[in-house]
Parts: C-alpha cells; structure tokens; sequence
C-alpha cells in the first residue's frame, strides 16, 4: 500500500497552495464580513480549470481522480471554506452529468460547465425533507414532451449563480418502493416560474449564498429528465452525494489543518509566566492531538476516494451485468457509501474539535474578529450537517457493516 501522493499530485497541491495564499487567503475576512460576493476568487477558480474537476477530458473538463479532488478542497478550505462552496455542488452536479447524463445532454452541458460559463448547484432538501430525500413533496408531472414541476427547496448553495439547477423530485409518488418514482429534472434558472424566493442567513460559510427556491409550474422539456428515463433520480443522487462526502470530508481537514497551523504559530510566540506557551505540556499535548486526529481523517478521506473511483469506475465500465442500465450496479462491492461516510465523519467531527482547541489556545485572541479563528470555528459545526448529517451517516455504516 502507498500511502505517497504522486508527483503530479505534489506538483498539482503545490500549485493549488500558491494560488490560495495568492488570490484566498488575503480576502477571505474583509469579504466575510462585508458580504461582498467573491467574484474575483471565481475568477481565478475558472482560471485554473476548477469547475471542471469532474467532468471528463473528452469534455473541456479536468477528469481529476478524487484524492486530486480531495486535494483541491482541503487547500481552498485551508485559506477560506467559502471559496470551496463555489465549486462544491457544482463539482457534484458534473459528477452526475458526466456519470448518468444522455450523450446529448453532455454535449450540450458539459462543457460550458466546465468552463465555468455555466454553473451548476444541488436541489435536494425541501422545508420538510432534509434526511429522507425519499419524504420529498416536489412533484414532476409528465405531459407528452414536458415535465411541470411545482415544489419547493431549500438550502441551494449557489442557486442564484446557476445557469442550471438538478431538481430532486418524484413523477410517480404511488410508486413502491418510493425511490423508483424519484427523478432529477435539470432546470435552467431562467425557467418561468421559478423563484429564487429568499437568501438564508448563517453562521458561518459565508460568502456563496444559500438560498431557497421556489418552483411553480415550471415547463421544462422531459429530455431533461436525467439520464433520459425518469424513475432513477434516487440512485443518481445517492451516487452523487458519495463524492460530495469526499468533498466535505476534505474541506473538514483543510479547516482543521489551517486551525492546527495558527495554533502552532501562535504558542511559539504567545509568552506566559517566563516563556512561550508551546513549552507547557498542556498545549503540547492539544496540538498532538489534533496533528493525530487531522492526519486519521486525512488518510481515510484518501482511501475513501479511491474506493469511490474503484465504485465508479465499476458503474462506467458496466461489469454487473445485473444492473439495468443507467443505474448504479447494487452489489456492494460496486459502493464506495459506507468508506465515504467514514471520512466524512471523522474529518468533519475533527474540524470541530480542531477549531475550538486552537480558539482554546489562543485564547481571548481567538474569540476576536481580528484574527481567522473564530471563522474556523464557525464554518466547521455545517461539515457535521452537510451531504447527510453525521447520526444519518453512522446508520450508513452500520447498514454496511450487518449488511441490513
């Protein structure tokens, strides 16, 4: 087992360093707080080809493996967990594009995704479904050539800088079990009839907006059903979101990672009773800790990701020939669920020890606004909620573990 990044990788996290100490790292409290939408931080992101980590060569895209993508969340985050929300759904929504999408619609979608001309998000969660997708009330009404969809959904990082919006909905709600009757439908946001109907406030992971969406009525054409065939947007989805825990499981180490370097810093200058405060057992023994915990989950979040791209490559090479097609094949070893929730729990569960034991260390100096700690503190408790919440997540497992 090689537990070595390769040197393109090395090459590619270097690059990706320079560029957030760059263009992130120097901006991310003045935007924070003055609410000023990072354009220029975009920018730079479609520069270095970053909307397109996910969608394949073939298509304008990176075609990255997802420790790479690992790799680019856990530096971004490092440096701001705002400018990671940029490309974060977005990421996923190419994932899904690419992996499930009609050859017509990778034509017309991908590419411009990829340039970052388009932008994409995730419409899964409604005001009343956040857990179970399968208890969503969206509903897609199939007449001749269109789907009508009347519903609405919350929590949509992204959904005003979006040219196109995957919406979870059901257009067969008798069906049994409830996960055949679910589809994704791809939006365009100029669509009459949706509304981007208010932006929620947070405590944290500022800067891309999250927002709720109203649909009502809205005509779209059935060829944007995902994957051509309705019925499937369960699986899609839940396919999808495997990636996202990678994504959010790295944001989780960069967090953690940037918390551990500031306290290290800081108690090598921070004097107390005659010397500085990083010769005290009790703060040696804080930054052990989260250098332990931090380099668990950074390694797990690696094996996570290569047993995804093992899963998916499974799925694009069609070696179950049980499967339908379209879908993801069932058979565990084709599941990469239950690795990446794992990552993500113990990376996301360590950003939020990391962030209050490097406050801890700093001391009243961390609780200011003056200083990047507080901020770490306050975007860590969404990576505990986000692409499932952990408690969801340890059920995952469990399943995965007794195979029930």
């Amino acid at each position: 087992m090689n537990f070595e990044l390769s040197q393109t990788q090395l090459d590619f996290k270097s690059s990706l360093s320079e560029f957030v100490k760059r263009e992130i790292s120097p901006h991310a409290r003045d935007l924070e707080h003055s609410g000023e939408y990072p354009e220029k931080i975009v920018a730079g992101l479609k520069q270095l080809g970053l909307f397109g980590i996910t969608v394949p060569v073939d298509f304008g895209g990176l075609g990255l493996d997802s420790v790479s993508l690992a790799i680019v969340f856990e530096e971004i985050s490092k440096g701001w967990m705002g400018a990671a929300g940029l490309i974060g759904t977005h990421s996923v929504a190419c994932e899904m594009i690419s992996n499930f999408g009609t050859l017509a619609q990778k034509e017309s979608w991908l590419e411009k995704l990829a340039a970052g001309t388009y932008r994409s998000c995730l419409a899964l969660t409604e005001p009343g479904a956040g857990s179970d997708l399968q208890g969503i009330s969206t509903r897609g009404e199939i007449y001749n050539d269109e789907v009508v969809i009347t519903g609405t959904k919350t929590w949509i990082t992204n959904a005003r800088r979006s040219e196109l919006i995957p919406v979870l909905l059901k257009t067969d709600p008798n069906a049994t079990p409830r996960h055949r009757g679910m589809s994704i439908v791809i939006v365009p946001r100029d669509t009459p009839g949706l509304t981007i109907s208010r932006d929620l406030g947070k405590l944290g992971y500022k800067g891309p907006e999250t927002c709720e969406i109203v649909l009502d009525g809205c005509r779209v054409p059935v060829d944007n059903i995902l994957g051509g065939e309705p019925g499937r947007g369960m699986i899609q989805a839940l396919s999808a979101l495997q990636l996202g825990r990678i994504n959010v499981a790295a944001r989780g180490i960069g967090i953690s990672q940037s918390a551990l370097d500031k306290a290290i810093e800081y108690a090598s200058q921070r004097e107390a009773f005659g010397k500085p405060i990083n010769q005290f057992q009790a703060v040696q023994c804080k930054l052990a800790d989260m250098a332990i915990s931090i380099q668990a989950s950074r390694l797990l979040t690696y094996w996570a990701a290569c047993e995804y791209d093992k899963s998916r490559e499974a799925f694009l090479d069609r070696t179950d020939s049980s499967s339908e097609p379209g879908q993801v094949p069932s058979h565990k070893k084709y599941r990469a669920d239950m690795h990446t929730a794992m990552a993500k729990i113990l990376s996301s569960e360590t950003a939020l020890v990391s962030s209050l034991e490097a406050m801890r260390i700093h001391g009243a100096y961390g609780y200011s606004t003056e200083l990047e700690i507080e901020r770490l503190y306050r975007d860590a408790p969404l990576l505990a909620i986000g692409e499932g919440t952990n408690d969801i997540l340890r059920l995952v497992i469990a399943k995965g573990l007794t195979g029930k």
